[in-house]
């Protein structure tokens, strides 16, 4: 469970459109905070908040220069979380649904 639980919270970030949005923003290279704000309508306050759930999840980090935040996306996140997608969509031996114990007997029985 642990797994799905660290694995899930970058989709969960990305579950806000703004977010996907800042991300696709960040995929050009690193960008200054003012630079992102320029592109949305939304406070300071409103972005320093999407941007502290983007580098909780680990999908962007941020470095300080002076008076000014500049992100960047996190390479080692990306490739995990690209490989966490590839895990849970390809159909494997350790799958989770290779676990028989929980499945229904009367459903087996019905195919």
């Amino acid at each position: 469970m642990d797994y799905y639980l660290e694995n899930t919270k970058v989709f969960k970030a990305l579950g806000e459109p703004k977010r996907a949005m800042i991300v696709d923003m960040l995929s050009c290279g690193e960008l200054c905070a003012c630079n992102i704000l320029e592109k949305f309508e939304m406070s300071q306050s409103t972005l320093s908040h999407h941007m502290k759930i983007l580098c909780e999840c680990g999908i962007v980090k941020a470095r300080e220069e002076g008076k000014w935040t500049y992100y960047s996306l996190d390479d080692e996140t990306i490739s995990k979380t690209k490989q966490f997608f590839c895990a849970i969509t390809s159909n494997k031996e350790n799958c989770i649904c290779r676990d028989n114990s929980n499945y229904c007997k009367e459903c087996n029985e019905n195919e």
